[in-house]
C-alpha cells in the first residue's frame, strides 16, 4: 500500500446535486431550515476557524484540554492500530491522538472535501512517515465503507459535531458507527455539554459578530452556486437555548418582508416580517442520554473524560457485548 491514498466513494456533483436538494425541500417548508453543512466553503471554514479562537466559543479549546490530557488514556484503553476520524477536516485536533497511540499502523481520515484531506495528509505524513494514510473523500452519514486496514480500529468524532444531527439522525449515525465495528474497535465521541443559557448563548453570538457572518455565509453560498438574489443584511443573526430538546438553534431572521429568487431551482422564497430561517441545531449532552444513545445502537459507555470545568465530554465506547 502506498503511504498516501485517496479514494472517493462520492460523485463528483455530490455537492452540488445535494445543495440543490436541501435548498429547494428547505426553503420550500415551513418552518424553513438550512442544514449547517452549507456554511463551509473556503470563507466560511476561514470563518468558523475565527470563531474557535474567540473568548467566547469554548468547545473547541475545552475539547483540545481534553486531547491533550488524556490522549495516553484513550491510547491505552483503545490499543488501537488505525484510527479513522469522520470529518476529518484539517486532521489538527487528532494530532495528539497520532503522537499517543504508539502502536498506530494506519490513519484513515473521512471527509467531503479532496482537497483538505490531501493537505492534511501530506502534512501528517511529514510528521509520521511511518504511518499508512488512506483518506475518504466520502458522506459519513450515507454508506460509509471502511478500507482494509489492521485493527483494533478507534473511530473518532470530535469537534460536538453530532450535536449538529436531530436526534433520529444520531440514533441513524451511530447505528451506522456500529455497523463498522468489530470486536475490540472502539468509537471516540466528543460532546459538547449541558451548561448555563447564558455561556452557550454567548458561544454562539458573540460580541465581535464573527458568528453572525458565519451564519449569513450560508445565503453567500446559495447565492454563487444558485445565482440567488439573498442580501444577507435584510436578516438578523439569532441564537436561541432551546431548554426542552436542550440544543443552541442559530437563525436568520428576515428584517421586513422580502421574496429572494433562486432562478437555478427556478424558486421564488418569499419572508414574512421576523421569520426565521433555522441554519443550525447544536444539541448539548448528559453522561446519561449519552449512555443511553450509544446503547440504543448497540455500543457501550467504557470511558468518559471531561475538561477541568466540566464544559465538553470525551467518551469512549466498544461494541456491547451480547
Amino acid at each position: 500500500m502506498s503511504p498516501f491514498a485517496v479514494t472517493r466513494t462520492l460523485p463528483a456533483d455530490a455537492t452540488a446535486a445535494a445543495l440543490r436538494t436541501d435548498v429547494l425541500r428547505g426553503l420550500s417548508r415551513r418552518p424553513k431550515e438550512l442544514p449547517p453543512k452549507w456554511f463551509y466553503d473556503a470563507h466560511g471554514s476561514e470563518l468558523f476557524e475565527r470563531i474557535t479562537r474567540l473568548p467566547e466559543y469554548y468547545p473547541t479549546r475545552a475539547e483540545r484540554e481534553i486531547l491533550a490530557a488524556r490522549a495516553d488514556a484513550v491510547a491505552g484503553a483503545s490499543g488501537a492500530r488505525t484510527l479513522v476520524e469522520l470529518g476529518s477536516g484539517s486532521s489538527e485536533k487528532t494530532r495528539h491522538l497520532l503522537r499517543a497511540l504508539d502502536g498506530l499502523r494506519a490513519y484513515v481520515p473521512v471527509d467531503v472535501s479532496e482537497s483538505a484531506l490531501r493537505l492534511a495528509g501530506e502534512s501528517l505524513l511529514a510528521d509520521h512517515p511511518e504511518l499508512d494514510v488512506h483518506a475518504l473523500v466520502a458522506d459519513f452519514q450515507h454508506g460509509l465503507r471502511l478500507p482494509d486496514t489492521p485493527g483494533p480500529r478507534l473511530v473518532a468524532f470530535l469537534g460536538g459535531t453530532i450535536g449538529n444531527l436531530l436526534p433520529a439522525e444520531r440514533a441513524a449515525f451511530l447505528a451506522s458507527v456500529r455497523s463498522l465495528l468489530s470486536p475490540g474497535d472502539t468509537l471516540l465521541l466528543g460532546t459538547d455539554l449541558v451548561k448555563d443559557e447564558r455561556t452557550l448563548v454567548a458561544a454562539y453570538d458573540d460580541a465581535q459578530g464573527v458568528t453572525a457572518a458565519f451564519n449569513k455565509n450560508v445565503l453567500s453560498v446559495i447565492g454563487r452556486e444558485l445565482g440567488a438574489d439573498f442580501d444577507p443584511d435584510d436578516f438578523d443573526h439569532v441564537a436561541l437555548w432551546d431548554a426542552e430538546h436542550e440544543w443552541i438553534e442559530m437563525r436568520l431572521r428576515a428584517r421586513h418582508a422580502l421574496t429572494a429568487k433562486i432562478p437555478a431551482l427556478d424558486l421564488a422564497v418569499t419572508f414574512d416580517a421576523g421569520e426565521d430561517l433555522r441554519t443550525e441545531v447544536s444539541a448539548k449532552f448528559r453522561r446519561e442520554g449519552v449512555r443511553e444513545e450509544l446503547a440504543a445502537a448497540g455500543l457501550e459507555l467504557r470511558h468518559w473524560w471531561t475538561d477541568d470545568e466540566g464544559r465538553f465530554a470525551l467518551s469512549l465506547a466498544g461494541p456491547a457485548e451480547d
